[in-house]
């Protein structure tokens, strides 16, 4: 069952992270994302960084993953945007299913 992904992101606000979700999902490179916020601890500029985040994660299928990375990285306004696939290795059937029918 590695024909699906869960892709991840993140952003500095609610309505970026919203807008690039309903997007990919609009453009059928996704079928679903969630947004919801996260605290975020992280090397950057020579310093540790601690920032109010907004994690996106967006269900795909495999055959989708460049095509979603190319989308979000355009997008984003980040130097280096958190970009990250991570393989659905089981599921319910009928949500699969679903997934598959609603990505291009």
């Amino acid at each position: 069952m590695t024909d699906f992904l869960v892709v991840t992101t993140t952003h500095e606000s609610e309505q970026q992270a919203r807008d690039l979700a309903g997007a990919a999902v609009r453009e059928r490179l996704a079928a679903c994302a969630q947004v919801y916020p996260v605290r975020s601890v992280y090397w950057w500029d020579g310093e540790v960084q601690d920032a109010e985040e907004w994690r996106i994660d967006l269900k795909t299928r495999a055959g989708l993953a460049a095509d979603l990375r190319e989308f979000i990285t355009a997008r984003h306004p980040y130097d280096t945007p958190e970009l990250i696939a991570v393989p659905i290795t089981d599921g319910s059937p009928a949500y699969l299913d679903w997934l598959a029918a609603e990505t291009r």
